[in-house]
Order: C-alpha cells, then sequence, then structure tokens
C-alpha cells in the first residue's frame, strides 16, 4: 500500500506528536503508512502524488481569516504551500481530507467565505448529517446525529455552488463539505478522542481560544462526554482510498 501524506502545522512537539498518534490510531494505518511533514518548521518539499494514497490536512493554530499583516511569515509561506499544492490535488480529483484547518484550505482555495462568525467553543457539540452526508461514503456507518470536539475561531459561512454540504451544527452551518468526488473538510475534528482534546486544553490555553481560568471547567467536560463516532471518518477515508 502506498502511504498516506499528513501535513501537519503544530509546533509544540506535544501536541504534534498527540495528534500524529490520533491519526495512525483512527485511520487504523502503521506509521510507514501514514508519513508526516510539519510545515510549520520546514518548507514543503516537491511532492509526486501518485507516491502517496491519500493527503491529510491536520489542525492548525494558524487562522486563514485573519488580516494578512497580522501573519506570521511561516503562516504566509504555509499558505502559499498548501494553496499551491491544492491546485494540483483539486485539478486530479486527488484524496484529500483537510480536519478543522482543512475548512480554510479548501475552503479559501474553492472560493468559500471564511470569517469568525460561527466560530464555537472548545468542547463536545452535536453533529446533523444533510441527506448528501448520509449518502457520502465518507460517512458510512456514521449516524444522522452524533457528538463530536469542535474549537475554532473561524468557520466557512458561505460555500462555493460547486460545494456538497454534508454536515451541520446548530450554531455552524458548514461542518463538513466535499468538492468534486474525493475532497473533504470537516470543522469538527475526526481525530479527537477526549484525552487528545485535554492534551490540547492544556497546551493551547492561552491562545485564545478559551479563558484560561476555564481550562479545568472544559477538562471535566471532555471527561464527561461520549465522542466516538467522528472517527469513523478516517478509517473510511484509508479504507476508500488505500490502494
Amino acid at each position: 500500500m502506498k502511504p498516506f501524506l499528513l501535513l501537519a502545522t503544530r509546533a509544540e512537539d506535544a501536541a504534534a506528536d498527540d495528534e500524529y498518534q490520533a491519526y495512525l490510531r483512527y485511520c487504523g494505518l502503521k506509521p510507514e503508512e501514514l508519513v508526516r511533514i510539519r510545515l510549520e518548521s520546514v518548507p514543503l518539499p516537491a511532492l509526486d502524488l501518485s507516491d502517496y494514497s491519500g493527503v491529510i490536512v491536520g489542525g492548525s493554530p494558524y487562522t486563514s481569516s485573519d488580516p494578512v499583516e497580522e501573519k506570521s511569515s511561516d503562516q504566509i509561506r504555509v499558505e502559499t504551500e498548501l494553496s499551491s499544492l491544492l491546485d494540483r490535488i483539486v485539478a486530479e480529483d486527488f484524496p484529500f481530507l483537510g480536519a478543522c484547518y482543512g475548512v480554510g484550505t479548501l475552503g479559501v482555495h474553492q472560493g468559500a467565505t471564511i470569517d469568525r462568525r460561527f466560530g464555537e467553543p472548545v468542547g463536545p457539540t452535536e453533529i446533523t448529517l444533510t441527506a448528501d452526508g448520509e449518502r457520502d461514503p465518507m460517512l458510512r456507518g456514521v449516524p444522522h446525529t452524533f457528538d463530536a470536539f469542535v474549537g475554532h475561531k473561524e468557520a466557512c459561512s458561505e460555500l462555493p455552488v460547486h460545494a456538497v454540504l454534508l454536515a451541520s451544527s446548530a450554531a455552524c452551518p458548514v461542518h463538513m463539505f466535499r468538492i468534486k468526488n474525493n475532497l473533504y473538510a470537516t470543522q469538527f475534528h475526526p481525530e479527537l478522542d477526549a484525552d487528545g482534546l485535554i492534551t490540547r486544553i492544556n497546551i493551547y490555553k492561552n491562545a485564545g481560544y478559551f479563558p484560561p481560568h476555564e481550562a479545568e471547567e472544559l477538562i471535566a467536560a471532555a471527561l464527561e462526554s461520549s465522542v466516538t463516532e467522528p472517527m469513523r471518518v478516517l478509517r473510511n477515508f484509508t479504507e476508500l482510498y488505500a490502494r
């Protein structure tokens, strides 16, 4: 089997490594089957897409909708590299899954409106599939409504006409969409279980996602939640596209 490619942008080693382990676990992959490139620290090398089964973009502290003058040089470089790569991915309809930051990257590339109107606080939220979502193979086995972990400052407020809406929440109208046949983005985190969310709460408690004094309350809510269904998206992705 050709490996999958994970493009990551988390600067903190603990967060980056926890994310990578979560993708291995829930995609059902061995380390040699998931190549990781940490774009926050190294430029994107020349890639031959035919070397991979599919591309995954993980979550990120970057916010796509921030004004350019507020973005770091590393963020601008990463956005430029991902946009160039997406030119090829979209042209080939090459298997792609962007989680959380994927809505910003794929959405911006395809002309979606990405802004701060529909941000959601850190924690579990109820996701509802659309009729198209219920028919989509990437959501095979996922119930009509399910809980998932979220925590995002920006979201998609308007999809381009050629996108297919697959899932929403009460507070965020676009939680998952598809472009063409094989390009997907989720706003919720399909890789996050309670332990993973707690790791990120501790690492990012001063990053503006929530008041730092609320960290213990958010951890308690994570431990009381039942988030088991979003991970099916990852296994479906690898089963559909492994080659």
